[in-house]
């Protein structure tokens, strides 16, 4: 399982208390996705940035819906990775 989170790099320079937004889940609960696939869009202090797959598998779950605010190391979804054979 892969835990999908905005990369700690995003968040150099901004407030503890600072928030970002989940602008629009590409995906839904169920859906195979392909490493490199968007899967979500967020926004942080007026940047607005893309959280690709980091591997193919499927979306296992979303845990901050669309329009919904986060703080710093939220999990915002997981990914169930897809055996290699």
């Amino acid at each position: 399982m892969i835990d999908l989170m905005l990369n700690a790099d995003a968040w150099t320079d901004v407030d503890a208390d600072v928030e970002a937004l989940v602008d629009q889940w590409k995906v839904s609960e169920g859906d195979t996705v392909q490493a490199g696939q968007v899967l979500l869009t967020v926004v942080l202090i007026k940047a607005s940035m893309d959280i690709l797959a980091p591997a193919a598998g499927r979306m296992e779950k979303i845990l901050v819906p669309s329009g919904a605010t986060f703080a710093r190391d939220a999990i915002l979804g997981r990914l169930q990775e897809a055996l290699s054979t």
